[in-house]
């Protein structure tokens, strides 16, 4: 096994790199709304609420789509789910840029929903199966570094897309996708896994399972609703799209660097260090944006809460994976249910969190969110020892 290893990974780092650049591109079409919240929310008289809605479409998509993107990635290979779901990113973008009313737009962000979820499920099993599993913390936080890195970029692109046309910004983005399902069809493919119900079953009564899916789920609700009342906030400060977008792609530069580093350091340390440490800074980081006066202050917080709320996903989606090895489920099932609490997460936070912004203030919604930081906090404390991975 020794001497295998150097090709093995040779294999892993070359798949990872393709990989990596999906995601790139999935995760910069989901943030590129950020800076044209404001805009849109003022062509077509939109609410706080309203604007909630359009940002939550995509979770709405993400969550019609979890458990039969986890299903196909496990079913037919996590290749084949990942082809599909970039051609169909490819045909949400087109129609993302030729959408002329609320309607239009929020029925373009909930199909790119539905595609991520395929994409994503696709590309997590992908290379959790092709990775030995003592690095497999590791190359989860190097791909997700490159998630977020679109992530920083998508703002960035959604100024530039507004500058030049945002139909000509999002077609380019779905010659993109299409251009990278070409690439993928080409690639090393693994077979597909079996799909076992009682796998499934024991895996969702792993209360570290479970706790896995709580940890993707919380920081999507945690920024979807940054997503909604930042910038809406620091336009009303008189901040243009290029300023609104200046702070995103700052607050994401260091959680690109962080998250190899972090999945490493679960792979070799455990991950409740990390999960108690992103949980207890999420919590000051929330209560500061509920008492925060001035736009400084709030990009300021902005970065601190891409940090703190950041730091909960690669350790919780390592857990995630372990977790369902243990108990026998199919990776690609098991990143499509952990798809499903994202989306769950990122439908509930602009639109439930835009609701209460609307009615009680910008307050309400972020110390909501640092109460439920505060608990799982708490939750953690019932584990005992550092939960790590069995060795290979």
């Amino acid at each position: 096994m020794h001497f295998l290893c150097p090709r093995i990974l040779a294999i892993v780092g070359r798949l990872l790199f393709l990989v990596s650049a999906i995601i790139f591109v999935d995760a910069l079409l989901f943030t590129a709304l950020t800076p044209l919240v404001p805009a849109y929310a003022e062509e077509f008289g939109l609410s706080k609420a309203g604007a909630g809605l359009l940002v939550g479409a995509f979770g709405a998509g993400a969550l019609l789509g979890g458990i039969p993107g986890g299903l196909a990635a496990a079913r037919f290979g996590p290749k084949r789910a990942v082809v599909a779901g970039l051609i169909l990113l490819t045909v949400a973008s087109f129609a993302f840029a030729a959408a002329d009313s609320a309607l239009a737009l929020g029925g373009a962000r909930f199909v790119q929903g539905i595609a991520s979820t395929a994409t994503w499920a696709g590309a997590l099993a992908w290379i959790s199966v092709s990775a030995p599993r003592e690095r497999r913390g590791e190359v989860i936080g190097t791909a997700f570094g490159a998630a977020i890195f679109g992530a920083v970029l998508g703002p960035v692109f959604g100024a530039f897309a507004k500058l030049i046309g945002i139909e000509v910004g999002f077609v380019v983005v779905g010659l993109v996708a299409l251009v990278f399902a070409g690439l993928a069809s080409l690639a090393r493919s693994t077979p597909p896994e079996p799909v076992s119900l009682a796998g499934l079953g024991r895996a969702l009564r792993d209360e570290r399972f479970l706790g896995g899916l709580w940890l993707n789920m919380l920081p999507a609700m945690l920024f979807g609703l940054l997503i909604v009342l930042a910038p809406l906030a620091l336009d009303d400060a008189g901040w243009t799209e290029f300023a609104i977008a200046a702070v995103f792609f700052s607050a994401g530069l260091i959680e690109v660097i962080l998250n190899p580093f972090l999945g490493r350091f679960t792979d070799r340390s455990g991950r409740l260090m990390p999960i108690r440490a992103a949980l207890a800074a999420s919590v000051v980081v929330a209560i500061a944006l509920g008492a925060s006066q001035g736009a400084v202050l709030l990009a300021l917080l902005v970065c601190g809460a891409s940090l703190s709320f950041g730091s909960l996903y690669t350790p919780g989606m390592s857990l995630t994976s372990h977790r369902a090895e243990s108990a026998g489920l199919a990776q690609g099932l098991a990143f499509g249910v952990m798809n499903t609490a994202w989306a769950l997460g990122e439908l509930l936070g602009p639109t439930v969190g835009g609701a209460l912004a609307e009615t009680y203030g910008d307050a309400a919604p972020y110390l909501v969110g640092a109460a439920l930081c505060a608990i799982t906090l708490v939750a953690t404390y019932r584990i005992t020892g550092r939960v790590r991975p069995r060795a290979a």
